[in-house]
């Protein structure tokens, strides 16, 4: 198999060379680039068509946030998926990224094994958050307010979902494994993983945790529901 190709993106010099040290010793992971600031990040992702961009938030210049804006709007099936690393644990920043179009969201002071996993992760195409974080997008929208509803476009693509493509969707939001949701419904995971890609493709998401905040967002599950 080809090695999961991935760009740095962090203005600390140390820090770039702590994560190149840390995935250069995987056999299944190869560092293509460096880039200290969000523009340079958008040119490099380009040039170079990583599998997986690893993001640092706040950047002089353009910032994480708007470098994976504008990676986003560049998708293509198969483009490069965006995982986001801060110190800073808030609440804006964790949104402002899954809306941007991130793949997933991590803090800094994980382990480095966490690290390598949450790149294989999100290269395989599916979406992570780390377990506080998703707490966390489970508590905004049980605040009032929390849950807008979507617009007209969003409500006619949930009509098109199918009766089991909705419970696979509530499933999903639920943070349910596909060997889990699979168990759920007397299923195959075959079966589960084309029900997921088809429910990804009807709304136009990337990928789980895009599917999650959409659920939450459009009422189609609730907290403690």
């Amino acid at each position: 198999m080809n090695p999961i190709r991935v760009l740095l993106v962090d203005d600390h010099h140390l820090v770039r060379t702590g994560f190149r040290v840390i995935l250069e010793i995987e056999d299944d992971i190869e560092v293509v680039g460096e880039a200290a600031d969000g523009e340079r990040a958008v040119g490099m992702t380009r040039a170079l068509r990583p599998d997986v961009v690893l993001m640092d938030v706040e950047m002089p210049g353009m910032d994480g946030l708007e470098a994976t804006r504008q990676i986003s709007a560049d998708d293509e099936p198969g483009g490069p998926a965006v995982l986001m690393l801060t110190t800073f644990d808030r609440d804006d920043y964790l949104f402002a990224a899954l809306r941007a179009g991130a793949s997933g969201f991590l803090l800094k002071n994980g382990t480095p094994e966490a690290l390598v996993e949450a790149i294989r992760v999100v290269a395989r195409g599916d979406g992570l958050l780390a377990p506080e974080l998703t707490r966390r997008v489970i508590a905004t929208f049980a605040r009032p307010g929390g849950q807008p509803g979507g617009d007209g476009v969003s409500q006619a693509a949930l009509g098109s979902l199918t009766p089991r493509e909705r419970e696979v969707l509530v499933l999903v939001a639920g943070g349910a494994s596909n060997a889990e949701i699979a168990a759920s419904l007397y299923l195959g995971e075959a079966t589960v993983k084309s029900h997921v890609s088809r429910v990804l493709a009807k709304l136009g998401l990337r990928d789980r945790v895009q599917a999650v905040v959409f659920a939450y967002e459009h009422g189609v599950v609730r907290p403690g529901g």
